[in-house]
């Protein structure tokens, strides 16, 4: 791993130590690099006032969480299990547009579909997508190119599948991000496949909220 990701990755792991101490501090709205940039984050702001309701989407701190890992770490390909509506994915897709990957999401909703293509489309970041509509524990396994980061966002239950089933295909520095890692949430047994596997190491953050799971794939 290089220098400035494993330093980036040291400040995250301090600041989730912590996180009470900084729990009082308002982080602000994102500020827009670019006009292309104030485009995605108007959208995303319309999403989170007017489309939130029923979609499970990840509250906009951990949607930032994942623009800044996806673009601190350079990624080329993100994987997505569970689309909903799209929020998630034009976070990552915020990055993307700076590192020229894209995003390969699933969704087994045709409504939840419908609306994610549409919101896509609004935001200008359609070229970088591909959605998968579908059971993603069968279509995952059409993937075959490397994956830089895997983001799993759907049936709890399900993580260790998808995790047994994308790991092989994680490139040695790739991350594997898991939403709804608080206890009342997670299931045992993903907790325990990412934290006592010698190839991986794993932090927790926001665990004060849904909480978030974040796996290295040791070098």
């Amino acid at each position: 791993m290089s220098k400035k990701i494993t330093s980036i990755l040291t400040v995250i792991i301090f600041l989730a130590g912590c996180s009470h101490l900084f729990a009082q501090i308002q982080t602000g709205k994102p500020l827009p690099a670019s006009g292309e940039e104030k485009k995605i984050l108007a959208v995303l702001d319309d999403m989170d006032r007017n489309q939130r309701q029923g979609m499970m989407n990840v509250p906009v701190d951990d949607g930032r969480l994942l623009r800044l890992l996806t673009e601190a770490t350079n990624a080329q390909h993100v994987v997505e299990i569970g689309t909903s509506n799209g929020y998630s994915g034009i976070w990552f897709c915020l990055a993307l547009n700076k590192t020229g990957g894209k995003l390969t999401t699933y969704e087994i909703d045709a409504r939840r579909a419908a609306l994610a293509r549409e919101n896509f489309r609004r935001a200008g970041v359609s070229n970088m997508v591909t959605l998968i509509e579908g059971d993603a524990h069968e279509q995952v396994m059409k993937l075959k190119e490397p994956v830089d980061i895997v983001f799993l966002d759907a049936d709890k239950t399900g993580y260790i599948d998808y995790l047994n089933k994308l790991l092989p295909l994680v490139r040695p520095g790739g991350l594997i991000i898991a939403h709804n890692m608080s206890p009342r949430m997670a299931d045992p047994a993903y907790i325990k496949a990412i934290t006592s596997d010698p190839r991986l190491e794993t932090i927790f953050l926001n665990m004060e909220a849904a909480g978030v799971g974040v796996t290295l794939m040791k070098r």
